[in-house]
């Protein structure tokens, strides 16, 4: 039981953050089952799985604004889960070390970038695309989505950020897409994929389940309640400590 109410705080505590910045609910929990004796491969499973929870409690409060536009979610679908599915699959072959080191670099670019520009996801901006600029950003939501299959610390941030740089959301707009749409259809279909190809340990699911719906909706309803500022500085906070966890 003790063992139960440890994993649920550390899944509450980490979905809150991740449902309020779009992203690194890894940066907590992942390392935490693999602390508590998982293997990497069955907490990164096990983890993928309790992730979706995040997506159902971000979608319930999310919903409640009606804010999502048709293409937005075609796009996001489309583009994204072959990438989740691709790279669920190719993960186990990778050296793990390579892979999150670079990751982490990465992650740390993003906080930084979005420090340097204070302005950056403060207002929505609708500009038309092309159709070669709608096709880059579909692309870079499949590569994206083949890091989410792959390594699920802080991929969602990288969605969070493209979503504000090429499609011109704001903070509070990209983290809705981000936590519904990655967080539960990503997110889902990696589960999938890892449930088939590797193993889940079930007995932690109920805690890590409870933790991440709570921490979703309650991360979420921050995210809509507050500024595009207070997002956009717990953005940069997570992405750089995520980046950190990631490099050593």
């Amino acid at each position: 039981m003790l063992e139960q109410c440890i994993i649920f705080v550390i899944s509450l505590i980490a979905n809150i953050f991740s449902a309020f910045s779009g992203g690194g609910a890894g940066l907590i929990q992942l390392p935490a089952l693999i602390f508590l004796g998982l293997p990497f491969p069955i907490a990164l499973a096990t983890h993928k799985v309790a992730s979706v929870a995040l997506g159902v409690g971000a979608t319930i409060r999310h919903l409640k604004n009606n804010q999502f536009r048709k293409h937005y979610v075609v796009l996001m679908l489309a583009s994204g889960l072959p990438g989740v599915i691709l790279g669920a699959n190719i993960i186990l072959q990778i050296p793990n070390v390579v892979a999150t080191t670079a990751l982490g670099v990465m992650t740390m670019a993003l906080g930084i970038y979005s420090f340097l520009n204070a302005d950056l996801g403060q207002t929505v901006k609708n500009h038309s695309k092309s159709r070669r600029q709608i096709a880059i950003g579909s692309i870079g939501l499949f590569l994206i989505g083949i890091l989410n299959g792959s390594l699920t610390s802080g991929t969602g941030l990288f969605a969070t950020l493209w979503l504000i740089i090429w499609f011109g959301l704001d903070y509070k707009l990209a983290v809705a897409y981000t936590l519904v749409f990655v967080g539960l259809f990503w997110n889902g279909a990696g589960a999938l994929t890892l449930g088939f190809i590797g193993e889940i340990h079930w007995a932690w699911l109920p805690a890590l389940l409870l933790g991440s719906l709570l921490g979703g909706y309650i991360g979420a309803h921050l995210s809509i309640v507050k500024g595009n500022q207070a997002i956009k500085r717990v953005y940069e906070i997570i992405t750089i400590l995520v980046g950190l966890k990631l490099i050593f």
